[in-house]
């Protein structure tokens, strides 16, 4: 449900996918992390969200502290609001935009993070209702940063971010459009009219791109051939998904997987 560690404490540098939301707080030194194809390094008073199904792996903390958080959908999202708050400003962003955000007010964030330490540690009376309302003042002050170091603004509509959430979550049913929107009890033209606004596509090229970045996760990771990995992500011919592949990456399946090893 939701989970913090002190940095310096990390062991495991294992590249890992969790189901949760990460968020990751540098207030000393430096933090060097893979997330998916991307090594990234954090320094001091620096803020990394990662999403939900995304690899990471730790490459080196040893002169590193803050805190690693992290929190489930479910449990942060109550109403449509959370779920906006979350995906705000690209922050925990499906399409595998991974950004280092400054922070100008760094006492305010460690000093949220250091309570969910403590009423995670000592569970009082309506701890998790409390930790919630601390993440969302997190958010809040990653944002007022963000906006005040000449970010952009972008705010998508719920509906959006649970189209994406779906999509995430059942690759390997190959849903059409019209079955995404039926499920979402929407319509395929709004599906469309909220993927123009908010990632300036289609929604089918926006499934395609999702697709896409999970097949790259999975040659990249798991120790599976290319035809289960075409099977996991709803292709019933893997010589199709070789193609399709090809065609939005300009590399093969195994192309791209050799182009990792050099």
């Amino acid at each position: 449900m939701v989970e913090i560690k002190e940095i310096e404490n990390i062991s495991d540098f294992t590249p890992k996918r969790i189901k949760k939301y990460l968020f990751l707080w540098c207030s000393e030194g430096h933090v060097s992390i893979m997330v998916d194809n991307k090594h990234l390094t954090l320094s001091q008073h620096q803020v990394l969200t990662i999403t939900s199904g995304q690899y990471h792996g730790f490459k080196n903390v040893h002169d590193g502290k803050g805190y690693l958080l992290s929190f489930t959908l479910d449990y942060i999202c109550k109403t449509e609001k959370d779920i906006e708050l979350i995906f705000q400003n690209s922050l925990f962003c499906h399409f595998d935009y991974n950004e280092i955000i400054s922070i100008n007010n760094p006492l305010e964030i460690e000093r949220h993070l250091q309570k969910i330490e403590e009423e995670l540690s000592n569970k009082p009376f309506q701890y998790l209702e409390s930790i919630h309302s601390r993440i969302e003042l997190l958010l809040f002050e990653v944002n007022r940063s963000k906006i005040e170091n000449g970010g952009e603004i972008w705010k998508p509509e719920a509906l959006f971010l649970r189209f994406l959430e779906f999509v995430r979550n059942n690759f390997e049913n190959n849903y059409t459009l019209k079955d995404i929107a039926l499920r979402l009890q929407t319509t395929e033209l709004r599906l469309n009219e909220l993927a123009k606004q908010h990632a300036g596509k289609t929604a089918q090229n926006v499934i395609y791109g999702l697709v896409v970045s999970e097949a790259q996760r999975k040659l990249q990771y798991e120790e599976k051939s290319i035809k289960v990995v075409a099977f996991d992500l709803g292709f019933r011919d893997p010589y199709y998904f070789s193609k399709f592949f090809k065609n939005h990456t300009k590399m093969s399946p195994t192309e791209f997987q050799n182009s990792l090893k050099n």
